[in-house]
């Protein structure tokens, strides 16, 4: 047994200038763990809550100083003596002690901080990588990148409605040679945008924000960027898109470039976009309260291309077997702060595993510089990780940590095919 013998958690900043919360786990053998907490602009209506103070003094209300005081006052008292192995244990206090269905007493990002940190401290007492404490001895699969490059939405300040394009390096060899093939495409796209006189002024995840004629545009600037890279559309990098449909429906229609029209509508669009573009995944094509629209895309679409849920799930295991019974979409994007704990994300996984869903692991938009999500990919074999642009640090910082993962597995590493 290794018990925990300090909790301490302070008020810091997200990449947004935002207050955020950070966690410190120290154990009786002077292991340390330290966890980051990100933060959603585009969110679930059905997320666990991320408690703010509320305080109009102070950061726009946005401060996190009761969280942090829940983790120094409430959650220390509870987890100090508990070993720092036994993770479900200690995330099961950590529901237990909240006591409500969101996490709205302690707040998710509070019981989220307090998670990732013990794993961590527990990687660090057992001296092993955190993907391999977490996954075990098969953790050796690193995740093809999804690469928000064009951003729209709620994460950027212009006129497209989709919230991300995203180019995808499915033909590379290995994580590093992905990160190549990303890169070059990323610059050559902003070459593209700069000489066309569009803004190369980057959004919430490091994409590019420009104002652009349709919803379609950017699916062209993208082909071309790939192109004009040295690289096969389709062959070499495909294309995603998340549209956070949620975002710009209302009433039971979508509104699309300035027009009101139903899901069967924006299921025929996005049909024709399939067929016009290399595009393999579209993440949030319906609102998360259109259930009948999510039916009918998955029927529609999903032999095609991965339909990926994430408001619709919002990584809550319940929902998700709800949505997995009425047969809605075929992959699910993984978000730890959506549910606040390690091991119920863990559970959500294993979940998808069991019903042959592909899953995502993702980043928020609100980000800071910890890794933990880039293990955590490593660690579930996810196969797929979102982590945003070839741009910014917090987003890099992500990418960088599965180079040395590839480096560590050497030989054992492997890039899957797609």
């Amino acid at each position: 047994m290794s018990a925990i013998i300090e909790v301490s958690a302070i008020e810091i900043l997200d990449s947004r200038g935002n207050p955020t919360i950070k966690t410190i786990i120290k154990t009786e053998d002077g292991a340390i763990g330290k966890a980051e907490i990100p933060s959603g602009a585009s969110t679930g209506s059905k997320e666990a809550l991320e408690l703010r103070d509320n305080d109009p003094q102070r950061y726009n209300g946005k401060g996190v100083l009761q969280a942090v005081s829940n983790v120094n006052d409430r959650i220390a008292d509870e987890i100090i003596g508990m070993d720092v192995l036994e993770q479900a244990e200690i995330d099961n206090l950590l529901i237990e002690l909240d006591g409500t269905e969101n996490k709205s007493n302690l707040g998710a990002n509070a019981i989220l901080s307090v998670s990732m940190a013990c794993a961590k401290a527990a990687a660090r007492e057992l001296n092993i990588p955190l993907y391999r404490y977490i996954g075990g001895l098969n953790a050796k699969t690193l995740p093809i990148p999804m690469l928000n490059v064009i951003n729209g939405g709620v994460h950027a300040d212009n006129n497209i409605d989709f919230q991300e394009y995203m180019i995808v390096p499915v033909g590379a060899q290995n994580f590093a040679s992905a990160m190549q093939m990303a890169s070059e495409t990323f610059q050559m796209l902003k070459k593209l945008l700069k000489a066309d006189g569009h803004s190369t002024g980057v959004g919430d995840e490091g994409g590019f924000a420009p104002n652009l004629k349709s919803n379609e545009e950017p699916l062209q600037y993208l082909v071309d960027a790939i192109e004009k890279a040295g690289y096969t559309p389709g062959e070499d990098i495909d294309i995603a898109l998340d549209l956070a449909a949620s975002e710009f429906y209302k009433d039971g229609y979508y509104y699309v470039s300035n027009n009101k029209i139903s899901n069967t509508e924006l299921i025929d669009l996005l049909g024709e976009f399939i067929e016009k573009y290399p595009i393999f995944s579209i993440e949030d094509p319906i609102a998360e309260d259109d259930l009948e629209g999510w039916s009918k895309i998955t029927e529609e679409l999903g032999e095609h291309i991965m339909i990926v849920g994430d408001d619709v799930f919002v990584t809550n295991e319940k929902i998700f077997s709800e949505g997995i019974e009425k047969g809605i979409a075929n992959a699910i994007l993984i978000k730890l702060n959506q549910i606040g704990t390690l091991t119920e994300t863990l559970n959500v996984i294993n979940l998808a595993q069991e019903n042959g869903y592909n899953y995502v692991i993702s980043h928020r938009s609100g980000e800071t510089k910890d890794t933990f999500i880039a293990d955590l990919a490593v660690a579930t074999n996810s196969g797929f990780i979102k982590s945003g642009s070839v741009d910014r640090g917090e987003r890099i910082a992500k990418y960088n940590r599965l180079l040395e993962i590839e480096q560590e597995l050497k030989s054992n590493a492997i890039y899957p095919t797609w």
